[in-house]
């Protein structure tokens, strides 16, 4: 196993040498924002000098709706509004009955109908006159939460048993890695692009070690895996350059400005994004790829290299076509929205050219193509260190 080590030394030091290389902290065009004069931009003069309030959220039951109003929109759908009796549940407001005022002149587009019986979050605000104000700003959904991620759990379990259970453990450390590791580093200051590619290596890495074990077939896995993802970094950052994406198109990337303490990369962000939204399905065609490779060679050890290859590419062509398509649905799935202006027809979307270059979209576009590019690429990769790197052992591969 010393030379799967030494492959494994090769691969850290290269991620250590080549990503400080894509680093952006220095460059006053790829940084794309000055913090302090985008801050002022997106807050206006007037709410900056607005004196501050107190906030609390707690839980609260519906136990009465109180008054309930129907009103008519534009585009002619219906909204309603509703006056509630809610009472506490926890901590301090516990059994303590609050009024909440829903009907009013404005329209909140999320507003929830609610039911007597729903239990609630609630936002307490006291103004600078010390008046205390209650809105009702959502359901508490977590109860039915946990109670679907029970179901996922017991399913893996009883159909993958073994592989199901490690399966779970992988998605278990794949959650703590990006929460422990990617987020804080990226918050602290760090490059998001160096810490997305060295994150996503280490999750691709620990799942495939876990689930398949310490052998030939992960140590190619790992190396088809490494060298991937490292065409994918270079796509991304290639067309995102190429295309002048700031990482500030979407919304909560907005919120994220001025709320930390040292400014945020946004276009090292979204490139880190991108290549953690390709680890899933990369870990699915390699290991699938070097897995047909092994049982070729199992049922006959004397076929030539370059007949495997091409009898495990011709099962990759086809195992591609999915992965290709369940990637682009994956995408287009969270982007329905955005979808939609393909075909509301106004401005600024009143032609193909418009839609497609505006930089919501055009985001969109680059992370489907170029995910779906380190996919395709990756089959042959895998395909070919499969094919001319194992050896058929007497029993098996391991």
């Amino acid at each position: 196993m010393k030379k799967y080590f030494f492959l494994h030394l090769i691969i850290l030091f290269s991620i250590a040498f080549f990503a400080p290389n894509f680093s952006y902290a220095q460059d006053n065009e790829v940084q794309g924002y000055d913090k302090e004069s985008v801050s002022e931009e997106i807050m206006p003069p007037e709410q900056e000098m607005q004196p501050q309030t107190s906030e609390e959220t707690f839980e609260a039951k519906i136990i009465k709706i109180l008054d309930q109003k129907e009103i008519g929109r534009e585009d002619g759908s219906k909204a309603i509004q509703q006056n509630l009796l809610l009472k506490g549940l926890k901590g301090k407001w516990k059994d303590k009955e609050i009024k909440f005022d829903g009907i009013s002149d404005i329209e909140v587009a999320n507003a929830g109908v609610y039911k007597v019986g729903d239990k609630v979050l609630v936002q307490k605000s006291t103004n600078v006159e010390g008046k205390e104000i209650y809105y009702v700003t959502d359901f508490v959904r977590r109860g039915y939460l946990y109670l679907l991620g029970a179901i996922f759990c017991l399913i893996i379990v009883l159909i993958g048993r073994k592989k199901g259970i490690k399966s779970l453990v992988g998605l278990i450390i794949s959650f703590f890695i990006i929460i422990k590791f990617i987020l804080p580093k990226i918050l602290d200051g760090s490059n998001p692009l160096y810490i997305g590619l060295i994150g996503a290596f280490f999750i691709l890495t620990i799942i495939i070690y876990l689930t398949e074990g310490w052998n030939k077939k992960s140590h190619l896995s790992v190396l088809s895996v490494f060298i991937s993802l490292f065409i994918t970094l270079i796509f991304s950052w290639l067309f995102t350059k190429l295309t002048r994406l700031s990482g500030l198109s979407q919304e909560d990337a907005v919120f994220l400005i001025g709320m930390t303490k040292t400014a945020i990369n946004f276009r090292g962000l979204l490139l880190a994004g991108m290549l953690i939204g390709a680890v899933g399905v990369l870990d699915d065609v390699i290991v699938s790829q070097i897995e047909v490779v092994k049982q070729i060679k199992e049922i006959n050890p004397q076929m030539d290299n370059s007949k495997v290859f091409k009898a495990a590419f011709k099962v990759g062509n086809t195992h591609l076509g999915t992965m290709v398509n369940t990637l682009f649905l994956t995408y287009a799935g969270a982007s329905l929205p955005l979808l939609l202006l393909f075909t509301i027809q106004q401005e600024p979307f009143l032609s193909f050219s418009q839609i497609i270059n505006n930089e919501v979209i055009a985001t969109e576009i680059v992370r489907t193509f170029v995910g779906s590019i380190g996919i395709a690429l990756s089959m042959p990769i895998a395909t070919y260190f499969g094919a001319y790197w194992f050896r058929p052992c007497s029993k098996s591969f391991t």
